[in-house]
């Protein structure tokens, strides 16, 4: 076998590892990402190759944990992407006024910060008392940190300007507040709020949403897997829910593209079809 296949099987042989120990099933992310991620924790506990980070993982939990922060996809920010934000703000938020209750699911929600800014919209839309907003991600670690709602005061200018770009219509600052180097969201914020672990790869659906955003997760899996949470979606949206993707992903190319009408082409906003 060449250096390239051993490497390869390599790979396989840690992610059925993990999976079969400690139920994390990274065995169709996209093997470009994860080998980046993987080599770059065998440099960092000081193995010889992926075959010894294997057996490091195996015997020992924290090292699996430190595997799986590693793998894990954690960058985001409030109102990332600002032209998505205002187009739900402009097309679906309107969609759902006549909803008696409104269930908003944030897959794959890493910190929380895109929760947040949607929670926002939703309060200045007037529709926030009759909405839950669910966070799911597998990573306990930044579940934690997403329920807690505290956020580098570094980030504000930043976070402000996507705010305003995306159309907001009061200043940031009436949603947080400081508190010595970190912003904190305000705990009306948090009321309608719940966070729990899920993990998309290996869960059911999850209960009946009026819409799932789902943004830069499906870019990571590979196409198998996509269609897996594609479906799962499918399953977890009420009739005429909408499913919120990121600016290069797609439903276009997938077998449950059928089931879906376009909203938004350029925002990547699908409607379920009745």
């Amino acid at each position: 076998m060449t250096p390239e296949a051993i490497e390869q099987l390599e790979l396989a042989l840690l992610f059925e590892a993990l999976f079969r120990r400690y139920g994390y099933d990274f065995r169709h992310y996209s093997k470009a990402s994860a080998r980046r991620r993987v080599l770059l924790q065998v440099k960092e506990e000081g193995v010889a190759s992926i075959s010894h980070l294997q057996h490091r993982v195996l015997h020992d939990e924290a090292a699996a944990d430190r595997l799986v922060q590693r793998l894990s996809i954690n960058v985001t920010e409030m109102f990332r992407d600002p032209p998505f934000f205002r187009e739900i703000a402009d097309t679906v938020l309107p969609t759902l006024r006549n909803a008696e209750h409104i269930k908003i699911w944030h897959a794959g929600c890493a910190t929380g910060e895109e929760l947040y800014s949607m929670a926002i919209l939703l309060v200045e839309a007037g529709l926030y008392d009759r909405c839950r907003l669910y966070g799911t991600d597998f990573n306990k670690e930044v579940l934690k940190r997403a329920e807690r709602g505290i956020f580098p005061l570094t980030t504000m200018r930043d976070n402000s300007r996507n705010y305003h770009a995306a159309g907001g219509s009061s200043s940031l600052s009436e949603h947080m507040h400081a508190n010595y180097d970190h912003a904190v969201i305000d705990s009306r914020l948090k009321r309608n709020t719940l966070f729990a672990p899920h993990n998309l790869a290996t869960d059911a659906s999850f209960g009946e949403m009026n819409m799932i955003v789902c943004r830069n997760v499906l870019i990571y899996f590979e196409q198998q897997l996509q269609e897996r949470v594609i479906g799962l979606f499918l399953d977890s949206l009420v009739e005429g829910g909408m499913l919120c993707l990121g600016s290069h992903e797609t439903l276009l190319t997938s077998t449950h593209a059928e089931r879906f009408s376009v909203v938004s082409g350029s925002r990547r906003i699908y409607r379920k079809k009745g």
